[in-house]
Parts: C-alpha cells; sequence; structure tokens
C-alpha cells in the first residue's frame, strides 16, 4: 500500500512538471486552447492509471512467508482444564432488612433526625441529616454501637431500641 502512493506521487509530480514544461515551452498564452487541455488531461490519467496498475502487480507478486517457531518461542500447549467446585458464600443481608433498619424507622421524623444528629456530634455519621435511613446511617450506628461495645444490641430488635433510645434521651 505504501509503494502505491509512492508510485501515485512519482507520476502526479513527473505529470505536474511535464505540465509545467509545456505551459512554459515557447507558445504564447493564448495558444493553449481546449484541444491542449485535453490532450494533457488525456496523458496524466494515463501516467496515473500506469503507477496504479504497476503498483498493484508489484503487490499481488510478494509471497507470504510462513511462520516459523524458534527455539526461544515454544509452541503453545493445550492443558485440559481442570474441573474447580462452586464456592458458596452466605448472601449479603440487605441494610435496609436489619434489625437496626427496622427500628430506625419506626421512630418519628423527629426522632431519627436527632439520632442522626447525635451520631453526628459523636463523629460517627457524615451524611445530610435528613431522618431516613441509609448505608451512612447504618454505618454510624455499628461503629457507635462497636466502639461503646453493645455491638451484641444489634442483633434484635430490642436491643437496637435501647442503643437509639440512649442516643435520643
Amino acid at each position: 500500500m505504501v509503494t502505491l502512493f509512492s508510485s501515485v506521487k512519482r507520476a502526479l509530480i513527473s505529470g505536474s512538471v511535464a505540465l509545467a514544461l509545456l505551459g512554459t515551452s515557447g507558445a504564447p498564452a493564448l495558444a493553449w486552447g481546449q484541444r491542449e487541455q485535453d490532450f494533457t488531461k488525456g496523458a496524466l490519467t494515463v501516467l496515473l492509471l500506469g503507477a496504479i496498475v504497476k503498483d498493484a502487480r508489484q503487490h499481488n507478486t510478494q509471497e507470504v512467508q510462513p511462520q516459523v517457531y524458534y527455539p526461544e518461542q515454544p509452541r503453545p500447549v493445550y492443558h485440559q482444564p481442570v474441573y474447580q467446585p462452586p464456592v458458596y458464600h452466605q448472601p449479603v443481608q440487605s441494610y435496609y432488612a436489619t434489625p437496626a433498619a427496622q427500628a430506625f424507622q419506626s421512630y418519628t421524623t423527629g426522632e431519627r433526625r436527632r439520632i442522626q444528629a447525635a451520631l453526628a456530634n459523636y463523629g460517627y455519621y457524615v451524611g445530610y441529616v435528613d431522618g431516613s435511613f441509609g448505608p451512612g446511617t447504618y454505618r454510624a450506628i455499628t461503629a457507635y454501637a462497636r466502639e461503646s461495645g453493645q455491638m451484641a444490641m444489634l442483633e434484635t430488635r430490642g436491643g437496637v431500641y435501647g442503643l437509639l433510645d440512649g442516643l435520643i434521651y
């Protein structure tokens, strides 16, 4: 493909040089008529098509070399896949299905905001105090319970009520 462009480039350059020489020969400028222009166009077309055909012939005669494997390049070897039994993991419980979420949602909106504000004051909650339960509120409640040594209270809804009541009152 590269040789095609170089051949075309060569043909265009030689054609433009020939045209320039023809244009500056001894003939006056008005003698350059339609017949001379058509002849020049035809000659340039023949030169261009000749270069394209020559390049196509050269491209078709090139042989494709087969890929050779050398000792430093070992041949690929197929290995039978080894069966691996599936590994089962315990499903992850959603934040919203935990006793902490169920207890938190049972409070009024004002009480929920006070819980989040108290957790924010202690440095556990960093979100917007809006009274809605989400991952941020869940992380804040569990971090507060862990640091205060009351992690076991998060296993039951009653234990969570006791933990959250301690934040409100």
